[in-house]
């Protein structure tokens, strides 16, 4: 009797094949595109028949600040996650490729394209001619954008040197200056304001970038019985990074949106719109992370959580595409 080979899972027919490294590469070129569509196109439609007059640029600076908002996630989670691994008994040494290095570039580039922006007077310039490069040290939102850029390019350095877990500081100085820019001086208790965006960003950072370095590492680990228990410590963090980014959204969307047109801001606003539409994909993102929880503690194969995980990573992509927009938006501040 002949033996029958069973078919492999990488090129069955079924439904249970799995898919190509080819296709997985593609689906997430593709997800990265669309992502970065979002604050290109978005300026327009979130602000048709609000009234509001769509500042120039709007699309360009969007999507520079959502690069830079991936930038700070992706080696803030690298360390964040780092850290949890150390924790653990028995974990494995090997560690994915650090993808530090080329977020500090893409950053750096990103921040450098925002600091042209103030320099020309919050304009996009037509030209090199029109960059007042020492300009910017005569103004706050200047001094703020060079810190940023400055930053980027310590935190690259240090990514690259033989004590990568030393990035953290220039990483924190770019969070630092990014709370300040949003909120300035004229603005009724800017120090408050800026203390919620610090705590804002750095919690979006650890949870979107560290979900995605933990599944990287997974990945890494395959078989590893620390692999459970890694994504499980990780949950039990980021349950508490969700209820911070919850805690410190609210306050600050109060704070730019009288409570009593709240609903109607929501609707009627540019800033409303899209807030609402972070607010929303927020909830997405939640549930998946309650999906993968549940999966965690109650599959017979608790790595099965990974495919809501995944998703989740995909959404919050999209969030960070968001914010890059809603900061680019005119804020309906009424003091």
């Amino acid at each position: 009797m002949t033996p029958i080979r069973p078919k492999s899972r990488t090129t069955g027919t079924g439904r249970h094949a799995t898919p190509s490294g080819t296709g997985r590469t593609a689906a997430v070129l593709a997800l990265v595109a669309l992502a970065a569509l979002i604050p290109v196109l978005g300026p327009s439609p979130a602000l048709r028949g609000t009234g509001e007059a769509e500042a120039p640029g709007t699309g360009g600076i969007a999507l520079l600040r959502a690069v830079l908002f991936a930038a700070l996630s992706v080696p803030l989670g690298e360390l964040f996650v780092h850290r949890l691994a150390r924790s653990l008994p028995g974990a494995p040494p090997e560690r994915p490729r650090s993808w530090s290095p080329y977020a500090a570039g893409a950053g750096f580039v990103a921040a450098l394209g925002l600091a042209s922006v103030v320099a020309t007077g919050n304009l996009v310039p037509d030209g090199a001619a029109d960059i007042d490069v020492g300009g910017l040290y005569a103004s706050r939102d200047g001094k703020l954008a060079l810190l940023e850029v400055n930053g980027f390019l310590a935190a690259g350095l240090c990514a690259a040197s033989r004590r990568p877990g030393s990035q953290v500081w220039p990483l924190a100085a770019v969070i630092v200056a990014e709370a300040l820019r949003a909120h300035p001086a004229t603005e009724y208790s800017p120090l408050t304001g800026s203390g919620l965006t610090l705590v804002h960003l750095t919690c979006a950072s650890l949870w979107a970038g560290g979900l995605l370095y933990a599944l990287r590492t997974l990945r890494r680990w395959r078989g590893a019985e620390a692999g459970p228990a890694l994504l499980g410590l990780y949950a039990r963090v980021a349950a508490v990074l969700l209820a911070a980014l919850t805690a410190t959204g609210v306050c600050s969307s109060l704070r730019r949106m009288e409570p009593g047109t709240l609903v109607d801001q929501l609707t009627d606003t540019a800033y409303g719109r899209v807030l609402l539409a972070k607010v929303l994909l927020v909830a997405a993102v939640a549930a998946l992370a309650l999906w993968a929880r549940i999966r965690l503690s109650r599959a017979a194969d608790p790595l099965t959580a990974c495919s809501p995980a995944r998703a989740e990573v995909v959404a919050l992509g999209a969030v960070v595409a968001v914010s890059g927009l809603l900061t680019a938006l005119p804020v309906p501040i009424r003091w």
